[in-house]
C-alpha cells in the first residue's frame, strides 16, 4: 500500500484505469485498494464498442487464460461497463494505462474497406485507446500514468513522448526510445516527468501509486486534503 506518510489524501477524486484481456490481478487489486485508502474512487474503462455493437459491459480475463473446465472468479476477471468513447477530458484526476499486454490489444484498429484508402500512419493513429490517451497529453492538469508495457498506448504518437524522462519494461525501451523518450532507471524504478508518471514493473505499483497521488496534489494544489 501507499506510505501514508508521504501520500497525500485524494478524498473524492476520480482515478480511471484502462484495462483490456491480459490485465494482471496484482496490480488490478493494488489500484483498487491502494487508491481506496488515500479516499478516492477508482474506475476501469475499455474500448467496449465495436462499431455498431454496443454491449453494456465486457468481460476481461487476467494474464492467466481462463481454463474450459474451471471459470475463473475475481480477481481473474474483471467486468467493466465504461467506454473510452464515453469519457471527457478532465472528469478525473488521473488516467492510467495498465500494465502488461492491455496496451498491445488496445492498439487494435480495423483496416478500411477501400484498401485503396489505406495509410498505416493514419491507421494506427485511429484506435480509439490511442487516440484518447494523446488527446489526454494535452490537458496537462489530468495526471497520466503508464506501468511497464503500458507507454506501448502512446507509440502511435511518437511526438508525444519525445524528449519525455520516462521508465518502462526492457520489452518497450527499443520502442520508447525510437519515440525520442529518455528512459530513466533508478532506485525506485518510477519516474515522474510534469503530469506523466511512468513504473518499470507491476513489482513498482505501489510507489506508482504514490507517486500519482503525488502529482495530483502537485498539479492541482486545491486538491491537496488539508
Amino acid at each position: 500500500m501507499p506510505e501514508p506518510a508521504n501520500t497525500p489524501q485524494l478524498n473524492g477524486e476520480r482515478i480511471a484505469v484502462i484495462v483490456e484481456n491480459k490485465f494482471i490481478p496484482e496490480e488490478i487489486e493494488a489500484y483498487r485498494s491502494g487508491f481506496a485508502l488515500l479516499g478516492a474512487e477508482v474506475e476501469f474503462v475499455s474500448r467496449i464498442w465495436y462499431g455498431d455493437y454496443r454491449p453494456k459491459s465486457a468481460t476481461f480475463y487476467s494474464d492467466v487464460d481462463p481454463l474450459d473446465d474451471a471459470p475463473w472468479e475475481s480477481p481473474h476477471r474483471l467486468e467493466v461497463g465504461r467506454d473510452i468513447s464515453t469519457l471527457r477530458i478532465g472528469e478525473h484526476a488521473a488516467v492510467i494505462m495498465s500494465a502488461n499486454y492491455t496496451s498491445v490489444r488496445l492498439r487494435q484498429a480495423d483496416l478500411p474497406q477501400d484498401l485503396a484508402q489505406f495509410n498505416a500512419r493514419e491507421l494506427v493513429r485511429s484506435a480509439p485507446v490511442p487516440r484518447f490517451f494523446a488527446e489526454l497529453m494535452a490537458e496537462p492538469k489530468v495526471v497520466k500514468g503508464a506501468l511497464c508495457h503500458g507507454l506501448w498506448i502512446l507509440a502511435p504518437y511518437p511526438e508525444l513522448l519525445r524528449g519525455r524522462r520516462v521508465v518502462c519494461h526492457p520489452v518497450v525501451m527499443a520502442d520508447i526510445l525510437n519515440c525520442g523518450a529518455e528512459i530513466v532507471v533508478d532506485a525506485t524504478r518510477v519516474v515522474t516527468d510534469r503530469d506523466l508518471v511512468t513504473g518499470f514493473s507491476k513489482h513498482e505499483v505501489v510507489p506508482f501509486i504514490a507517486a500519482v497521488a503525488r502529482q495530483i496534489a502537485a498539479l492541482q494544489p486545491s486538491r491537496q486534503s488539508p
